[in-house]
C-alpha cells in the first residue's frame, strides 16, 4: 500500500508548481482528479520543447507531471460547473489551487465555503507572494520570482549577471514544498480531524532556497555576489582539464588535505579555513597547473575512488546516460499514450520507500478524458451530464 492510497485530491492548478505537487501525491497512490477550464485549459498543455505536442494539447510541461491523474473539464464561471466542483469537494480530502489570491473566494469556492461542505478538507493555496501582504494580489512565474528575490542578481559571473537559473527550479521547489505541506496537514488531520488551509508562496520558497545567503546578509550586511563557478575555497572551484571542465568538491578540511596529498602537494594542505581563504589565489594557480595534465573523466575516477568529491561538468544528455540513473529507476517510459505520437519518458519521485514506493499506474490524459466517468461517480446521470455540456459547464 502506497502512503496516499485512499486520499482523493482535487487538482485545480496550472503550469508547473501546483501540478507538480499533486503529481508527487499521485505517484504515491492518491486519486488525483485534475480540473481544467474547457475554454482555458492548463497552459502547460501548450508548453514545452516539442511544438507538435504543444499544438495537440499534450505539451512536454504537461506530460512531465500528468501521470496518474484523471482529467475533468469544468467551467467554474458557470453555476453548473461550480455545483459539480462542490460535489467533487464533498468526496475529497485535498484541494490544491494556484489561482490569483481571491479568485476562488469570488467564485464562492474559498476555504470557508468549501470546508462548510467538507469539514475535513485540506485546502492548499499556492500563489506568487502569499494570500496577503503588499504584494498579495500580484502574479508571477518562476523567472519573475527569481528576479524579485535576488536569485538572478547572485547568479552568473562578475562579468555576466544577473542570470536566470537554467531550469524552473522555483516552480519545482514550490511543488515539492507543497507536497510536504500537504503530507504534514494530512498527518495532522489524523490527530485533530480538522481541516487546514495551507498558504504557500513561491516568493518565500525562493528565499528558503537561498537560506544561507539570506542569513549571511542579515548578519554581515554584505549581499552575495555573482561568483559563477568560483567559491571561497580553491578546492571547491571549477578547473580546465586536458579535455573539459572538472568541478572539485573538496569542501571540508579532511577532504582538502586528502586532495593535496593525492596531487603530490601535501605541503599545500591547510590547518583551518582562514588559511584556505588567505591562500586562495595561490591554491587556484597550483590546482590549475596540476589538473590540466589529465582528462576530466580520469580525474573524476581517480578522486572519487579516493573519497574526494569531484565531477566532470556534463551536459544533460551526458548526465542522463549515466548508468546511475538507470540503476535508480528514476525515469518512467510511456508507450502508446492517447494523443501522443510515439513514446516519452518522465522523471518520477526523487526518493524510494522500502515498501509502497512511488509508481506510475496511468499515462497523462487528454483534456477532459475522464469527465463523464468522474461525474457519474458523484451522482450525475447521462442526461444531467448532457445538460451540463449544453450549458457550456463542461
Amino acid at each position: 500500500m502506497r502512503p496516499f492510497e485512499g486520499i482523493r485530491v482535487i487538482d485545480a492548478t496550472h503550469v508547473l508548481a501546483g501540478p507538480f505537487a499533486s503529481y508527487q501525491l499521485a505517484l504515491f497512490g492518491a486519486d488525483v482528479i485534475k480540473v481544467e477550464d474547457p475554454n482555458e485549459p492548463d497552459q502547460s498543455r501548450m508548453s514545452g520543447s516539442d511544438r507538435q505536442l504543444s499544438r495537440d494539447g499534450m505539451g512536454i510541461y504537461y506530460l512531465s507531471q500528468g501521470s496518474n491523474k484523471r482529467s475533468v473539464t469544468l467551467n467554474l464561471k458557470t453555476e453548473g460547473g461550480r455545483e459539480a466542483f462542490k460535489r467533487l469537494i464533498k468526496t475529497a480530502d485535498v484541494l490544491v489551487e494556484n489561482y490569483r489570491p481571491g479568485a476562488f473566494d469570488a467564485l464562492g469556492l474559498g476555504y470557508e465555503a468549501l470546508t462548510a461542505i467538507q469539514p475535513r478538507l485540506i485546502y492548499c493555496s499556492i500563489s506568487a507572494f502569499g494570500q496577503d501582504g503588499p504584494r498579495g494580489k500580484q502574479t508571477a512565474y518562476d523567472f519573475v520570482i527569481q528576479a524579485t528575490t535576488g536569485l538572478m542578481a547572485m547568479t552568473g559571473t562578475r562579468e555576466a549577471n544577473p542570470i536566470k537559473i537554467g531550469a524552473p527550479a522555483i516552480d519545482y521547489a514550490t511543488g515539492t514544498m507543497a507536497a510536504f505541506a500537504l503530507a504534514s496537514a494530512l498527518f495532522q488531520r489524523e490527530r485533530t480531524n480538522k481541516s487546514q488551509h495551507i498558504d504557500l508562496a513561491m516568493n518565500d520558497v525562493a528565499f528558503m532556497l537561498a537560506a544561507s545567503h539570506v542569513a549571511g546578509y542579515l548578519r554581515t550586511g554584505h549581499p552575495p555576489t555573482p561568483n559563477g563557478n568560483d567559491h571561497p575555497h580553491a578546492t571547491n572551484c571549477c578547473y580546465q582539464t586536458r579535455d573539459g571542465l572538472l568541478m572539485l568538491g573538496a569542501s571540508n578540511l579532511r577532504q582538502q588535505k586528502r586532495l593535496w596529498t593525492l596531487l603530490g602537494r601535501p605541503d599545500m594542505a591547510k590547518a583551518n579555513n582562514d588559511q584556505r581563504h588567505d591562500d586562495k589565489a595561490n591554491e587556484m594557480s597550483v590546482l590549475a597547473e596540476l589538473l590540466r595534465h589529465k582528462t576530466a573523466d580520469e580525474w573524476e575516477a581517480h578522486l572519487q575512488a579516493n573519497h574526494v568529491p569531484a565531477a566532470r561538468v556534463r551536459t544533460l544528455p551526458e548526465a542522463l546516460s549515466d548508468p546511475q540513473i538507470a540503476s535508480r529507476e528514476f525515469l518512467h517510459q510511456h508507450r502508446n499514450v492517447d494523443g501522443v505520437d510515439g513514446g516519452f519518458t518522465v522523471p518520477v519521485a526523487a526518493f524510494k520507500l522500502a515498501h509502497g514506493t512511488s509508481k506510475v499506474t496511468s499515462a497523462p490524459r487528454a483534456l477532459g478524458a475522464d469527465t463523464d466517468a468522474v461525474l457519474k461517480e458523484i451522482g450525475y446521470d447521462s442526461a444531467s451530464i448532457a445538460r451540463l455540456r449544453a450549458q457550456k459547464s463542461l
